[in-house]
């Protein structure tokens, strides 16, 4: 029987690390294609409470009034509502209304510590360096839809993804698209929507749409 020395399973131990560094690196910076997890919550009740007349208006909070880029993503979410059938409308008329609350902050991005076969490889949410020593940032979009009248919430989805652009705008589009890649989103709760850029018009398109597993 043979025993395998320190030196050498250090050595594979560092070159496992840099494997799960390298895809990890990959996802972040476009080699592995756009992606996006969807979380939904209570998206079996949210079916039927959306059925009928599909009219809303957007609530704004009082920094998203004063905010210069705010317009253009109310406009990225009014193209991809109407293509769920929804109508924009003033306030009093309208039977919903769209809360839309989204931020990029900084984000570590590590690996696990298992001996990392691919499907091994991992992020964690405190990993003690940043890959390749650049920032990654976090971004995240969430819409939730009231009931002007009632003022009950009837459906609640968030998106969110990683990459390392710190600008705001260039996430948006693909976190519209994939908060709004199923409407609604039903059980599980949970979902991974993965998107290419479009070579002629820069613009993202999904390419599937998969529960993700306990």
């Amino acid at each position: 029987m043979t025993h395998e020395h320190a030196p050498y399973r250090s050595e594979k131990m560092v070159k496992a690390i840099l494997i799960c560094a390298a895809l990890a690196a990959a996802s972040l910076t476009g080699c592995a294609g756009l992606s996006a997890d969807v979380h939904t919550a209570d998206a079996t009740h949210a079916a039927a409470a959306l059925q009928g007349e599909r009219t809303y208006a957007i609530a704004r909070m009082p920094s998203q009034e004063a905010s210069a880029e705010h317009p253009r993503f109310e406009s990225l979410l009014a193209d991809e509502l109407a293509k769920q059938g929804f109508a924009a409308t003033t306030g009093q008329s309208a039977r919903y209304l769209l809360s839309i609350a989204y931020d990029t902050r900084p984000a570590t991005i590590g690996v696990g510590e298992k001996g990392c076969m691919a499907s091994d490889c991992g992020r964690a949410p405190d990993a003690p360096f940043s890959l390749l020593g650049g920032p990654a940032y976090r971004h995240a979009l969430t819409l939730r839809f009231f009931e002007r009248v009632s003022g009950q919430e009837v459906y609640k989805v968030s998106a969110s993804s990683s990459d390392r652009d710190a600008d705001p705008q260039h996430a948006m589009p693909a976190l519209v698209k994939s908060a709004l890649a199923r409407f609604p989103f039903d059980a599980p709760p949970d979902w991974r929507v993965k998107l290419r850029t479009d070579e002629t018009s820069g613009v993202p398109k999904v390419v599937s749409v998969k529960p993700l597993q306990p």
